[in-house]
């Protein structure tokens, strides 16, 4: 595949047309090839890499490329010299006793990385990502997934409709709700969780049934990070299950 080709995968657009995305940096690269043990479907990537790491022993193809290719595919200030073209895999089927995180129109890509990164640390989560959401497979939410993005299973375009319709049980986050640490709070089939600013409408919630939760705080603020919040929660359903 040509350099330009591979430049357009920073693009959304090309990402879904190709089927594929770029990850950069020995960290992710790393990763890439853990998960790789796992799925052999991943050892159709692509390593390119700049002559310093040309020894990069990896289970799938590696190309050397120049040092102006290899600054014409990064997209940091300082080239790390290894860029992986990576497929997109249709995610497993959800394993049995597996929680589903359900993320509304989410915005942040630092935030959803951050979440991401959660859930794959306690590991038995899936992620949903409603119409509206920012894309997973962009260059800084896989950043700061570290990785996370092989290890936990992404949905994406799942409507709340959907998401009603696979797990009917479902609780959100809500200043009015009972106390996190209620013991029904582990008995739901999905976890909902709206948008930066906006929440998840009232009325969608009314229509899906969900049951309100609430994180205890001193109101000296209004409310908490997105990614916080699920992190708080997703320790809860980990560490101190019913």
């Amino acid at each position: 595949m040509s350099i330009d080709e591979l430049r357009k995968l920073h693009q959304k657009k090309h990402r879904e047309e190709s089927s594929a995305f770029l990850v950069e940096g020995e960290h992710l690269v790393l990763e890439l090839q853990k998960a790789a043990e796992r799925d052999p479907r991943l050892r159709a990537s692509e390593l390119y890499v700049s002559q310093e790491h040309a020894g990069w022993r990896a289970p799938f193809s590696v190309h050397v490329i120049g040092a102006r290719q290899m600054a014409q595919l990064s997209e940091t200030r300082t080239p790390q010299g290894l860029v992986a073209r990576v497929p997109m895999l249709p995610p497993p089927a959800p394993r049995p006793g597996e929680r589903a995180i359900c993320l509304h129109e989410i915005q942040d890509p630092g935030n959803l990385g951050t979440i991401l990164r959660t859930l794959a640390w306690f590991g038995g989560f899936r992620c949903l990502l409603t119409p509206g959401s920012v894309d997973p497979f962009n260059s800084k939410v896989l950043r700061a997934s570290a990785g996370a993005i092989f290890h936990v299973p992404v949905e994406t375009e799942v409507t709340l409709d959907a998401f009603h319709a696979r797990y009917p049980r479902i609780a959100c986050l809500d200043t009015q709700g009972e106390r996190l640490s209620a013991p029904g709070f582990h008995h739901f089939d999905g976890y909902l969780f709206g948008n930066e600013a906006r929440g998840v409408p009232d009325e969608a919630l009314a229509g899906l049934g969900a049951q309100r939760f609430t994180i205890p705080g001193s109101g000296v603020v209004e409310s908490l990070n997105l990614a916080t919040a699920v992190n708080l929660c997703v320790y809860e359903l980990r560490c101190h299950a019913a």
